[in-house]
């Protein structure tokens, strides 16, 4: 199985020899591919939609690994219980779903060794989200895959001072790690706040609001941050 380079990335960050759960997995690929490489000890891939449940149970059963991947039906991670696998991986969803999904299963969530984490979106809001729920972030990778820039999280658990916020948006990790798609991932950032601010210049009640002010400086301190 070949990955793409989104799905390589994530599973690059998965330990050799762990018990994964990969939310959302649609085709299967990853857990297949990590079970064809015997880079884990166990996997389960789970999907909400029947759709990619039925195509993920054919994928896998073409795979001939029908005794070594599990593929369940079922929202989120409520389709496991406390202590069945040691990392949970979820990509291609929003940040904001991915966070209601790691809320809803609490007693799942609390004894896993590490979450590898995908956003599409909110990024920043995931990160806050780790931190606020005695979560930090151990490795941040960027990739890009058919023109598009990723963000993948490599979570563990544990209590850490909680970042600035314009470090939530860059990504603690990525900002000391300087990878050399860091400058495009800063103008990927810029580019979505200046889009919002002229949005909003085109309402007066809006420019009034803390919002735009916040906005504002948020676009200076990431311009700033491109020079190092």
């Amino acid at each position: 199985m070949q990955l793409g380079a989104r799905l390589q990335t994530v599973a690059d960050f998965v330990p050799r020899g762990s018990r994964v759960a990969d939310i959302g997995t649609d085709h299967a690929y990853l857990p297949i591919m990590l079970t064809e490489e015997k880079k884990v000890a166990g996997v389960i891939a789970c999907d909400v939609n029947e759709g990619p449940y039925t195509v993920a149970c054919n994928m896998v059963r073409e795979a001939g690994l029908v005794e070594t991947i599990e593929v369940r039906l079922g929202n989120g991670l409520k389709v496991l219980k406390p202590d069945e696998v040691d990392i949970v991986t979820i990509a291609g969803m929003g940040g904001g779903l991915i966070c209601e999904i790691l809320e809803a299963s609490a007693d799942v969530v609390g004894v896993l060794t590490a979450l590898i984490l995908q956003p599409m979106n909110g990024a920043a809001e995931l990160r806050g989200w780790l931190y606020a729920n005695k979560w930090y972030i151990e490795d941040e990778a960027l990739t890009i895959d058919d023109n598009r820039l990723y963000e993948v999280i490599y979570a563990r658990q544990g209590v850490q001072e909680r970042p600035e916020e314009l470090l939530l948006e860059i990504g603690p990790v990525l900002w000391r790690k300087k990878p050399k798609l860091l400058k495009q991932h800063i103008e990927n950032l810029l580019f979505q706040k200046r889009r919002a601010v002229l949005g909003m210049k085109n309402s007066t009640k809006a420019m009034k609001t803390k919002k735009y002010t916040v906005t504002i400086e948020r676009i200076l301190e990431l311009e700033r941050r491109l020079k190092w």
